[in-house]
């Protein structure tokens, strides 16, 4: 019961709250007679609010959610969701719409409350299960919400207007669950639990991983303990934090999947975000019937599709991984410029999806690489910077690109620009992995050549291990 209740009322909140039949015609909305907005307010004044709040909201969400034991945040995203889609319907006008954004933000910013509550309340036996529940339960809200909004709008023929009162309505539903949610007692950082069972899942946990990571860890948590230290102090939580950040780091595998994730979901966010603008140039709501319900609803099942068959690829990645990312990351760019040169509408379309369902298997992979050398609590942290970074990142492409202060290019401009910074991340990740290849030939070429000169049964070991 204490692992089926919680669980139960995370995923009917991941559901409602990520059921958004507007979501794939905000734009169009925003640009039509309801809100009568032109494009260059919606993408150069309007959509960069987002990525600003998520950007200054991320940090301090990260450790209020700790401290204040994940519930009251996850209260807090479920109202920012209500005020959000409230706004969007009773509200006019550019101001309005900034601040909209700026409650989506934090919205955004609490996601790893959702994520994370959950392993504070069950035992680490269960997390593979409850996690696969609760990412399964979002993406197929997501999914549903995107093919009740294309069915709704092609079929029943309703207005956007509509959508966005049944997306109110569904979030008003998820704002109910998070009410009933048992409070957890302990947290990754502030509220560590402390005792025996403890101290024997961490040792557990430290067998199973060979980095020296976990080992240093779980040390240093033991010494707490002994300590007596039962809620960590705010100083110390940030000293720990940055010690943990400067080991975690030190680890160039974990580094290089680190950075492909910052790159990636930088460009990922900024093609997400203004593909819906893209396609009104392409094909204008106002005088066509558009699809992006549809195509949405693919892009995420065919993501998570691409997601479960990660564990079946035959690849070695500790070897082959940078290569990949190369030639992946040049796809993703081949989607990119597709979708801006070419301007038709159903290429535009299917580029879309197949660049989201290469990232969603490249974003899996490089969370199970980094994920298999880190604890909970350091995968936490690790998870954290990565998103921070790429929301650096995307700021600044933002504000050079996007933003109205800055050049506020054309879409098609933009995306031309997003297209070559695929291309530069492909460039990295094949300089990456042709210095890892040199460099695992040049070492065995050394080991081979020091072997030769040493004692039968030395050269006989060294033939062994390799």
């Amino acid at each position: 019961m204490s692992l089926f209740y919680p669980t139960l009322l995370l995923c009917l909140y991941g559901f409602f709250s990520n059921l958004r039949p507007s979501e794939p015609f905000l734009t169009a909305y925003l640009m039509g007679p309801d809100k009568n907005l032109t494009e260059t307010q919606v993408v150069s004044e309007i959509y960069p609010i987002w990525t600003y709040s998520y950007l200054v909201l991320l940090f301090p969400i990260f450790l209020a959610t700790d401290y204040l034991r994940y519930k009251p945040v996850l209260v807090l995203q479920a109202t920012s969701f209500v005020v959000t889609y409230a706004m969007l319907w009773k509200t006019n006008g550019i101001a309005a719409m900034q601040l909209l954004e700026f409650f989506f933000g934090l919205a955004t910013a609490s996601d790893v409350a959702y994520y994370s509550y959950i392993y504070s309340v069950v035992e680490p036996a269960q997390y593979q299960k409850v996690t696969s529940y609760c990412r399964s339960i979002t993406l197929f809200g997501s999914a549903a919400g995107s093919l009740m909004g294309q069915l709704l709008l092609s079929v029943a023929k309703v207005q956007l207007l509509h959508l966005v009162i049944v997306t109110l309505a569904s979030a008003a539903l998820a704002f109910v669950a998070p009410w009933f949610l048992p409070m957890p007692n302990r947290s990754l950082f502030f509220h560590k639990s402390s005792g025996v069972a403890e101290g024997r899942m961490e040792s557990a946990e430290d067998s199973e991983n060979k980095e020296p990571l976990n080992r240093q860890e779980v040390f240093m948590r033991s010494n707490s303990s002994e300590a007596g230290s039962h809620s960590s102090g705010f100083v110390e939580v940030l000293r720990g934090l940055f010690h943990d950040f400067v080991q975690c780091y030190k680890c160039r595998p974990l580094l290089a999947w680190s950075l492909w994730w910052a790159l990636a979901t930088c460009g990922y966010f900024q093609i997400i975000n203004y593909a819906q603008a893209l396609w009104e140039n392409v094909r204008p709501s106002q005088d066509y019937e558009i699809y992006n319900g549809y195509v949405e609803t693919l892009s995420t099942l065919f993501g998570a599709l691409a997601a479960l068959l990660v564990g079946c690829l035959p690849v070695s990645w500790a070897l082959w991984g940078e290569l990949v990312l190369c030639a992946l990351s040049l796809l993703m760019a081949a989607c990119v410029f597709v979708m801006d040169t070419l301007e038709n509408i159903w290429l535009c379309y299917s580029s879309y999806i197949l660049f989201r369902t290469v990232y969603m298997l490249l974003i899996t992979v490089a969370t199970f690489q980094i994920a298999t050398s880190l604890s909970m609590h350091r995968y936490a942290l690790v998870f954290g910077v990565n998103t921070f970074v790429a929301l650096v990142l995307q700021t600044l492409l933002t504000v050079v690109v996007v933003d109205s202060v800055g050049l506020g290019l054309d879409i098609y401009t933009q995306f031309l620009i997003y297209g070559s910074y695929f291309v530069v991340i492909s460039v990295i990740f094949l300089l990456a992995g042709l210095y890892k290849l040199a460099s695992g030939r040049r070492s065995k070429g050394n080991s081979l050549a020091e072997g030769s000169e040493s004692p039968p049964v030395v050269q006989a070991l060294v033939d062994g291990m390799q």
